[in-house]
């Protein structure tokens, strides 16, 4: 029986594509992948990232890191200043007795609160340092009073980290990851002027993979043992974003909403695939809220929570009742409004749990 629309369609063959392309291109630059998995929120996914010789996954909360260690990923990095309160401190303790956890820090007061309440568990820590994005993260000349700070207070310290967000801007990716392997090393060599060893420096977004790993050498010196790890997450299934960045072609795409035109009264074309099916999120550069997989000159020019208004461009125009894949902007937020992917191959679909959805906390 078909699948009503509007659904997320999930093409495997591109997907698999996706992840092992990446996979390749990092081992032959000796750099870690520790994917981000908030971007697909599937379990199926996570362990074909792991099989192909990604390091272990990254997650934004404590909720998704329980999702996906209870299905048996054991190495977790939670890349986020987490504020540990007596929940979080329980259910963080609860993880490190079955998987190896890391988390984020970024302040002297974080630390000192993350090891009044973690110290002695296992858990480790990553410090956070700003290296242009100005959201969260310290500075990276003062990464070692912090790492000092969370090393005082009974936590091991496993390493520096950044998000380089700002390299999702249209030019950025011609200076952005130089300008993040600098603010690394720099965090790195202010933790070793304290006398703690570096072992990981963690960065990356799918924008700068492909710069990264062209460049991973700038992470490191020459004789340096120090693990380069990336922290991509949409790469496996490209949208919107990336394609108007220029990081994915119509061809890479993994994921898109299937949706049905239901109107085409005054000359517009509507699809049944609104805001909470796409996601609402429109970039600064996007040339509209989400594009159409076989007519890249179409956009989606306004959106509302169930209907997707469309000017399709040139060539024939869809019928009543015809069936479209649209791109989302953002994939990361539409998978998080959906229950299931569903997955194409061999000329049927399957669906696929999004095992960690709405787990924000």
């Amino acid at each position: 029986m078909p699948v009503p629309t509007p659904h997320l369609r999930v093409d495997l063959d591109r997907l698999r594509h996706n992840v092992r392309r990446a996979a390749d291109h990092a081992a032959s630059a000796r750099v870690s992948l520790r994917p981000h998995v908030k971007t697909h929120k599937s379990i199926e996914i996570a362990r074909l990232q792991l099989v192909s010789g990604a390091r272990g996954i990254t997650v934004a909360t404590v909720g998704e890191a329980e999702a996906f260690v209870r299905l048996g990923c054991t190495d977790v990095f939670i890349a986020y200043p987490v504020w540990v309160d007596d929940d979080r401190g329980a259910r963080l303790r609860d993880l490190a007795e079955v998987a190896r956890v890391a988390i984020g820090v970024d302040s002297l007061y974080g630390a000192a609160n993350t090891g009044r309440r973690l110290g002695g568990s296992g858990i480790e820590v990553m410090v956070e340092i700003d290296s242009g994005h100005h959201r969260t993260g310290i500075e990276p000349d003062k990464a070692g009073v912090v790492a000092q700070a969370a090393r005082r207070a009974g936590l091991p310290v496993r390493g520096v980290f950044t998000f380089p967000g700002h390299g999702y801007a249209p030019g950025a990716v011609a200076e952005v990851p130089a300008a993040e392997a600098l603010s690394l090393r720099a965090a790195k060599a202010s933790v070793e002027a304290t006398g703690l060893a570096v072992p990981v420096v963690s960065g990356g977004s799918t924008p700068t993979l492909a710069a990264s790993l062209s460049g991973a050498r700038a992470y490191r010196d020459d004789d340096d043992t120090t693990e380069v790890e990336l922290r991509p997450g949409v790469y496996v299934f490209g949208d919107a974003q990336q394609w108007e960045l220029g990081t994915c072609t119509p061809d890479d795409i993994a994921l898109t909403a299937r949706a049905t035109v239901v109107s085409l009264a005054g000359g517009r074309m509507v699809l049944d695939a609104g805001s909470k099916v796409l996601g609402a999120d429109r970039a600064s550069y996007a040339s509209g809220f989400g594009r159409l997989l076989h007519r890249p000159e179409a956009r989606i020019v306004s959106l509302a929570e169930h209907h997707a208004v469309v000017e399709p461009g040139p060539g024939r125009r869809p019928r009543l009742g015809d069936q479209v894949d649209v791109v989302p902007n953002h994939v990361c937020a539409a998978v998080n409004l959906a229950s299931e992917l569903w997955v194409e191959e061999a000329g049927g679909l399957r669906p696929w749990p999004v095992t960690a959805r709405g787990l924000n906390a």
